[in-house]
This record gives structure tokens, C-alpha cells and sequence, in this order.
């Protein structure tokens, strides 16, 4: 088994031993996001972390982009791992995706952070976000290289996705960048799936946190949390200090343990029925 990362174009990383644990990604990234995390986690669990659909090289769904066809996807990609249920941590498109896996009962618990999701399906702020995200950066993708050697420029250039860019390495930017360009799922991504009506979850029996981080730009908590609220009203929540809507970019340690405390003390209150 691999021991350190491996920064090829895989569609996935494996690597720990323990109870099963997937980590899906946001909109627009990889995997390499958990990159930081990887490491604090594989110690007590088997990680297990898939690209989305269309995110990272990997092919676009044949038909529509649907939240019910791409956690079809993320299930099978569970299967082709060996997992039944799992312990599942998401951010932002991932986080949704984690609680329609409880939803779908194959989350032992879940840990989402600052999901995407439960908003009106008039919304119109956050497809604007993107798309002007995306053309600036088509715009200034040939200095993108340049820029990201320096930490300033590098933390200012991922203000809307973290608070510290300047924690993120140079090599890791660059990728987080060109994967955000080369995404082919966000063409249809964002319009058709903010139109469809969702289920609220209602009470689940699979145990939720909802970890919104404190300095969110691209999904406030002060605008969007009020509708997760609702939708997943038995869930715990907890505000992340000092990161922004990508935490594994600012604060590692801080996402690992949130994680880790989570999945131990569901796991210690699973076995104790």
C-alpha cells in the first residue's frame, strides 16, 4: 500500500488501515484537496478518496448532472472499494453528497463541511461566483505559475476559497488551479442542479455534523446555514475558527481532529448499543 501521496492523475488515493472513511471533495477540485489531511487520518482509518465525477481527469457523467447520479457514482466507487458504509467527510459539493449518502444508509456518520445545498432553487449569488471566478482565471491562467510562487500573491489569488493561501504550497495551488479550470462538470453543474426540488433529510438515524467555517466566503454560514438548519434538523453543529469555504487548504489539524473526534465518538457510541 502507498504510504505518501501520490500526485499522478490518479481518479483516487487510498491509504490507512481502520474503519473505512471517504472523503469527497467540492466543486471543481480533487481528491489533492485532503492532501494535508490524508496523512492525520490514515492512522486510524482506511481513507478512501474518490475525484467526482467530471473533477480531476476523471469523465463527466453520461447523462445529466444530477446530486441523485453522482452519489450513484460516489456509491459505486464505494463498491469497487469494498465498502458497505463508511464514515464520510464532505466539503461543499461533497458535503451534500455525504448526507445523501445517509440518506441512502451507506454513512456511518457524517462529517459536512460548509455544504452546498438546501438553498432556494431561484438562488442566482453562487453560479455568478463561479462563473466570474472561472473567467478571471481563464484570464490569468499563463501567470498562474508566476503567482503562486509568492505566498502574498498566492494568498491573495485564493481569498474566495481559503483564509491562508499562503499556507498552501505552490505546488498545491497551481493544481488547485488548473483543476478548476479543466472541470467539465461545472458546465452543467451549478444551473440545473440549484432548479431541482430536494427532499429535506428530515431526522436521520446516521449521527451529522455540520462544521461551517468562520470565515466562508463562497458559502457564508450567516446566508446558507439557515436552510441546512432546516433540511437536517437533527444535526450538530460546530463553526471551524479562521478558515475559509476549502478548511484543508487554512488548517489541516483543525479538519483531521474535527473529523477523527467525530468518527471515534460515533463509532464508541455505535458499539456501546
Amino acid at each position: 500500500m502507498r504510504t505518501k501521496i501520490d500526485r499522478a492523475a490518479h481518479p483516487f488515493y487510498r491509504v490507512g488501515t481502520g474503519e473505512p472513511l471517504v472523503l469527497l471533495h467540492g466543486g471543481t477540485s480533487s481528491w489533492h484537496c485532503w492532501e494535508s489531511v490524508i496523512p492525520l487520518l490514515s492512522g486510524q482509518h482506511d481513507v478512501f478518496a474518490p475525484n467526482l465525477p467530471g473533477h480531476g481527469g476523471r469523465p463527466d457523467l453520461a447523462g445529466p448532472y444530477t446530486i441523485s447520479a453522482v452519489t450513484d457514482a460516489v456509491e459505486k466507487s464505494m463498491d469497487d472499494a469494498g465498502f458497505e458504509t463508511a464514515h464520510i467527510a464532505g466539503n461543499s459539493l461533497g458535503g451534500w453528497l455525504a448526507m445523501e449518502l445517509a440518506r441512502r444508509g451507506r454513512a456511518r456518520s457524517v462529517v459536512a463541511l460548509s455544504p452546498a445545498g438546501a438553498w432556494r432553487t431561484d438562488e442566482t449569488r453562487v453560479p455568478a461566483l463561479f462563473q466570474s471566478m472561472r473567467k478571471q482565471m481563464r484570464l490569468s491562467y499563463p501567470l498562474v505559475p508566476l503567482v503562486m510562487r509568492s505566498p502574498g500573491l498566492r494568498r491573495a489569488a485564493m481569498r474566495t476559497i481559503c483564509e491562508h493561501g499562503d499556507r498552501v504550497s505552490a505546488q498545491q495551488a497551481i493544481l488547485a488551479s488548473r483543476n478548476a479550470l479543466r472541470c467539465t462538470a461545472i458546465r452543467d453543474y451549478l444551473p440545473q442542479v440549484i432548479a431541482t426540488e430536494y427532499e429535506p433529510y428530515g431526522t436521520l438515524d446516521t449521527p451529522v455534523l455540520i462544521a461551517w467555517s468562520g470565515r466562508d466566503r463562497m458559502i457564508p454560514a450567516d446566508r446558507y446555514a439557515e436552510g441546512w438548519r432546516r433540511w437536517a434538523p437533527s444535526a450538530t453543529w460546530r463553526t471551524l475558527p479562521d478558515v475559509g469555504h476549502v478548511p484543508m487548504y487554512d488548517d489541516p489539524a483543525l479538519v483531521a481532529n474535527t473529523i477523527l473526534e467525530w468518527t471515534t465518538h460515533t463509532s464508541q457510541v455505535r458499539r456501546a448499543l
